[in-house]
């Protein structure tokens, strides 16, 4: 045909034709899952239509048969003043025009899977779409399935994060699952691959964010060290525990996943940082790429907007405004340096170096210490999963301790590379009792930022 455009009757005719072979074929078809205008990607748009139009017209053929329509929302264009703000910017205005079997599907942050983003404005806010989540089980910016990083603190960080767009009690959860718009459909989505490991995972530990997204799938209201818990107990085959595994085994392997996210942020993106990776795998640290000719909103410079005066994306009422998009009275906590959560800060604010942190230090200085303290936790990691040799099997004690070994490896190219690259701009030195640098920047940049080690 010479044309997509989801009002042309011809385009409707060939997928209602198409939805009932399907339908023929497989009677229990569920629906489709459509990505559209969406990096560089075809979609609705490109015929002068909306979000909606296209998703309805696929929705109206699957009608008769009880078929759904997942529609994405991860959307962005090259010109956009801010890429987090895009998404609600297109689908907000669209609230209420979507058909009753369609669900938008909505990343749990504004941006894309970063080690830490705040929740998605969306949730809560479309009040008469259904809304559902979307989470990332594979670590594509979380160290792979080389980095032990158990994912269920940050989804739970999520879930219980408050919209305040129905008051207080408003949780992602709770407006996403039912609870306060039973109206709606309701449904979660996990991003996940399979390789071709005999655990299947790549690594032993990452089994535990598959369980832990079924379990929050149905419960999402359990909490991370539960999830944590169980898991280990299966896994290990110590379900009848006795009191010394629980004591040398299980309770330090628990605490070791229980704060492996929050290490796994403060070594490559503390304080709000996000986006910073090396472009080729999302693997390394990458805050200087930035070629010619690249579009913005695809480099690191883009989200840091490090420079002499300070760093972080200015998205206050005096730069994007994404703050708006936020529920009262989170915009206007967000919008105050004073008020935002500092782990949120370089998110929503361009921070000078010298800027005063609640516990006293510098930014630059509370930088450089963040990134030293999660090489701190790994190596932690290293010597927690040394000790509980003689309760785990050779081939799985091996597996992790050599994943937990390339870890730890990765920890220094993090802190080195990016305290290197930023300390460019804020010309001040790296506090005395931190470890100095092992590479110098340029060698990082050429030897370890290109491939995944």
């Amino acid at each position: 045909m010479k044309t997509s455009d989801p009002l042309n009757p011809e385009v409707i005719q060939w997928w209602n034709n198409k939805i009932k072979e399907i339908y023929a074929l497989i009677p229990d078809f569920g629906g489709f899952l459509v990505k559209a205008n969406s990096e560089g990607q075809p979609g609705p748009q490109d015929f002068g239509r909306t979000h909606a139009d296209g998703a309805n017209m696929l929705a109206d053929a699957f009608k008769p048969y009880g078929g759904i329509v997942m529609w994405r929302a991860f959307v962005y264009e090259a010109n956009s003043k801010d890429r987090a703000a895009q998404a609600y910017k297109e689908f907000m205005p669209l609230d209420g025009q979507f058909r009753d079997n369609v669900i938008i599907q909505v990343k749990n942050g504004p941006i894309d899977f970063q080690p830490r983003e705040p929740f998605n404005p969306l949730f809560g806010a479309m009040k008469k779409t259904s809304v559902m989540p979307e989470l990332q089980i594979t670590q594509e910016y979380l160290g792979h399935s080389i980095h032990l990083v158990y994912l269920a603190p940050m989804w739970e960080e999520c879930l219980k994060s408050e919209t305040y767009q129905e008051g207080v009690g408003s949780t992602v959860a709770r407006v996403t699952d039912g609870s306060i718009f039973p109206q709606k459909h309701t449904a979660i989505a996990g991003v996940a691959n399979i390789g071709l490991d005999a655990n299947w995972c790549g690594h032993d530990f990452a089994q535990a964010n598959w369980f832990a997204f079924g379990k929050l799938a149905w419960n999402d209201q359990l909490t991370s060290e539960k999830i944590a818990d169980e898991w280990l107990k299966l896994t290990f085959g110590k379900t009848q525990a006795s009191i010394e595994w629980n004591v040398c085994f299980l309770s330090p392997v628990k605490q070791m996943m229980l704060e492996s996210h929050e290490a796994a942020v403060n070594y490559m993106m503390p304080l709000g940082f996000h986006h910073i990776f090396a472009p080729q795998d999302h693997y390394g640290p990458g805050p200087w790429w930035g070629p010619e000719g690249v579009r913005k909103d695809w480099t690191p410079p883009y989200y840091h907007q490090a420079d002499s005066k300070g760093v972080g994306f200015d998205r206050t009422q005096t730069g994007s405004n994404a703050v708006s998009q936020y529920h009262e009275p989170l915009s206007s906590q967000f919008s105050d340096v004073t008020t935002c959560p500092e782990v949120y800060l370089l998110w929503f604010h361009h921070v000078p170096w010298t800027y005063k942190l609640k516990n006293g230090r510098t930014l630059w200085d509370e930088i450089c210490y963040r990134y030293d303290m999660g090489q701190k936790q790994v190596r932690q990691f290293q010597k927690v999963w040394d000790q509980v040799e003689p309760y785990v099997d050779a081939d799985r004690f091996a597996a992790v301790q050599r994943r937990l070994r390339n870890q730890s490896g990765n920890t220094q190219i993090w802190k080195d590379g990016c305290l290197l690259y930023f300390q460019q701009f804020s010309k001040m030195p790296i506090p005395y009792d931190i470890a100095r640098p092992v590479y110098d920047l340029d060698y990082i940049i050429k030897n370890f930022t290109k491939d995944r080690p």
